[in-house]
């Protein structure tokens, strides 16, 4: 008996061995399909974070472009309208200098007919034969002299308004473009 059950015993312990070895090694197996499985998980995990950050980056990136290119167009656009403001500053100091170069040569025009004027009138005065003549003929050359005086004051008065208008025509183009502009985007 001692044979036969130290055999029996034997066996019932190899059984029980390779039943534990092999429950354990259905466990071993369980547990790496499941580290498996989890790793997978993770990677998946990792994979869809990168691909929701890259597209994140790609659309910050395209509106960084947009907001790039839209702020150059703008800087462009003021360059360009500055510009302009400075030909429309130009012009209206060409058209001034011009005007005040005529409105001079016309003053120094009436000056010099006034001057021969009076002076063709000293030499009428000194061929005078009575006072009566004398006051007559003073009397007659102020009434012109003030007439001419007022005619060429109204006639400086009408050419400086012109030239006003024409020399700020192009500064008030360049204001009622600026308002017609800039007014409608704000």
């Amino acid at each position: 008996m001692s044979a036969t059950k130290t055999k029996t015993a034997t066996a019932a312990a190899s059984d029980a061995a390779t039943t534990a070895t092999e429950a354990a090694a259905s466990t071993l197996e369980t547990a790496a399909e499941v580290s498996v499985k989890n790793f997978e998980k993770s990677i998946s995990a990792v994979r869809e974070g990168i691909e929701k950050a890259t597209k994140g980056l790609e659309t910050s990136q395209a509106k960084l472009k947009e907001n790039v290119e839209k702020a150059v167009k703008t800087s462009e656009e003021l360059l360009s309208f500055s510009q302009g403001n400075l030909e429309a500053v130009i012009k209206a100091t060409q058209i001034y200098v011009s005007g005040v170069q005529d409105l001079s040569k016309h003053i120094a025009s009436s000056s010099k007919s006034s001057i021969e004027e009076s002076v063709a009138f000293g030499k009428s005065l000194l061929g005078v034969k009575s006072v009566k003549e004398a006051v007559d003929l003073q009397t007659g050359f102020a009434k012109s002299s003030i007439e001419k005086a007022v005619s060429e004051s109204n006639k400086l008065t009408d050419a400086t308004v012109k030239l006003a208008e024409q020399a700020l025509a192009p500064i008030t183009a360049r204001i009622s473009l600026a308002v017609e502009t800039f007014g409608k985007s704000h």
